[in-house]
């Protein structure tokens, strides 16, 4: 994998879920209330990328603008479900990627396939459902295939095509805050860091909520910062931006 397509790479397969917990209202009774919200995130990327081999360093800033430029396909969605005191939630994101480098002598075509996927439990301690404090523990699972075809402009030399696929699994921690603003308006604050195969992930969002009928719409801005080591070279990411979401609630 060249440099360039590591780091987008990279930080495709960080994505994480849009924080939509408070869409519902904060109503007590039986059974439980499920939220089904498909969500994007629009993400600049940061990235400091140590190789060992050689050993080397750089860093970039990728805009959201560019990282479009480069996008096959994505599919995002949150579903979560809140009983009086205990919930769950999953979370999949599906990135595909390509991209193409023409050079003087040979060209190079990159694909990457990158899949997370998140589950955790919830407790809410006192408050009820949607609201006050929530505490939430679970696993965040990225898999990757990646594909790269190197074509010769020279005829005689044979075209060269890797393929590879690597997974990562973490233990994830983390809670989220909710206050009522107003009659269809609510805050969310939430937090959450996730170790194992990668070498920590830390995640942090502000997300608005206006109630309608059927669901909520959600506005917010996220910030996350990982890092973990793939093939020798070493990662740093740092992914910021706006996301936007709807949550259909049953």
């Amino acid at each position: 994998m060249n440099t360039s397509m590591r780091t987008i790479a990279a930080a495709l397969l960080c994505i994480a879920p849009l924080c939509v917990p408070s869409t519902a209202s904060a109503a007590t009774g039986d059974g439980w209330e499920w939220l089904v919200a498909p969500y994007g995130w629009a993400a600049s990327i940061g990235t400091d990328l140590q190789t060992t081999t050689p050993p080397s360093e750089s860093s970039s800033d990728t805009s959201f603008r560019n990282v479009v430029d480069k996008l096959d396909g994505a599919f995002q969605i949150h579903i979560e479900g809140q009983g009086d005191r205990f919930g769950l939630f999953t979370d999949f994101t599906f990135i595909g990627i390509s991209d193409t480098r023409d050079h003087p002598r040979f060209d190079i075509e990159s694909d990457l396939d990158a899949r997370l996927f998140e589950f955790a439990g919830v407790w809410n301690p006192g408050e009820g459902r949607y609201r006050g404090l929530d505490l939430f523990a679970g696993l965040r699972y990225i898999d990757v295939d990646f594909s790269s075809q190197l074509e010769p402009a020279n005829p005689i030399f044979p075209t060269i095509r890797l393929d590879a696929g690597e997974s990562f699994s973490d233990f994830m921690l983390g809670g989220r805050y909710t206050f009522a603003l107003a009659e269809r308006w609510s805050l969310t604050l939430r937090g959450d860091g996730s170790f194992g195969d990668t070498d920590g992930t830390w995640n942090a969002s502000t997300v608005v909520q206006y109630r309608t009928g059927n669901g909520a719409w959600a506005f917010g801005y996220r910030y996350l910062d990982a890092e973990f080591e793939a093939g020798g070279h070493r990662t740093n990411l740092t992914m910021s931006g706006p996301e936007i979401g709807y949550a259909f609630r049953f």
